[in-house]
């Protein structure tokens, strides 16, 4: 029988209880699958044959030593899912800049480069922004982010200045629908559009993930959502598993992230997610 590795990181040895819903169905279609920690020197992955990405939340806090290891899995000749070159390209969130090249509708974004001072009250001002979104490029579960208005942006100005320093600061505007609609998240296979949920921050927050209080159910997404989570989806390659994260904003769907690396795939909110994904793995 054939070893899957679903890689982790130490907070979860034993992967979530969303991701531990893919072993029945890997083992009922012949394969292994157990967790392993990303960061174990003492695991022998030559030993795998594929490794999926799976709940390593803790990779942007130690990005280069991350990437050094998706590298060594390379050279050790062992499969990756998402392929390291879609790795590497996800990891900075600099990608949305190329994506909306491309033709894809994003959230408003400024992206400020290291040099010179810059303001970030001036710089709001100058586009018109009453509340932005202040974010490090490299970055998950919201990591760093913090919601400010106009008129705060000068106390923001050293954590701007800090992030700005490092491999560039993103700041977008902010999204009320958020608040009274909520944000989507599409899942994808091998391509195929399986399951959105609609995620919805607490009362007083902004932030829509589980460790702030957020909360999601599934939801029917309108078409013309899915059709433009697919347009995404095309220009990223031919991902194993993705998921496409964005707002309604007067009609058009603005993406906010397109989750290539480690996202929550919310497999336990959709009958058969688990079973899907199973099989788009097998087929890789």
């Amino acid at each position: 029988m054939r070893k899957i590795s679903l890689a982790t990181s130490d907070a979860y040895p034993h992967l979530t209880g969303d991701d531990r819903l893919l072993l029945p169905p890997l083992g009922a279609i012949g394969f292994r699958a157990e967790a392993a920690v990303w960061s174990d020197p003492s695991y022998d992955w030559s030993s795998s044959a594929m490794v999926v990405i799976r709940s390593c939340w803790d990779y942007h806090l130690r990005i280069a030593e991350f990437l050094r290891w998706i590298e060594r899995l390379e050279m050790l000749g062992v499969p990756v899912w998402n392929s390291p070159a879609t790795i590497r390209w996800n990891s900075n969130k600099s990608y949305l800049k190329e994506l909306e090249g491309k033709g894809i509708s994003i959230v408003p974004t400024l992206w400020l480069e290291p040099g010179p001072n810059v303001s970030l009250a001036d710089e709001l001002r100058r586009v018109g922004w009453q509340r932005a979104v202040v974010k490090p490029r490299v970055s998950a579960t919201a990591h760093q982010t913090k919601l400010i208005q106009v008129e705060q942006a000068e106390e923001m100005q050293n954590l701007f200045e800090a992030l700005r320093a490092r491999t560039g600061v993103m700041v977008q505007k902010f999204m009320e629908p958020i608040l009274s609609e909520g944000e989507w998240s599409l899942m994808f296979f091998d391509g195929e559009f399986s399951h959105a949920v609609l995620k919805t921050p607490k009362v007083g927050d902004f932030r829509v993930q589980h460790d702030f209080g957020g909360h999601e159910r599934l939801a029917q997404a309108p078409r013309f959502v899915i059709e433009a989570a697919e347009k995404a989806i095309l220009v990223a390659g031919n991902p194993l598993y993705a998921r496409v994260d964005g707002v309604i904003e007067e009609g058009v769907f603005r993406l906010m992230e397109l989750e290539l690396i480690e996202p929550a795939l919310f497999l336990g909110e959709s009958a058969g997610a688990a079973r899907k994904l199973a099989a788009a793995i097998a087929s890789r």
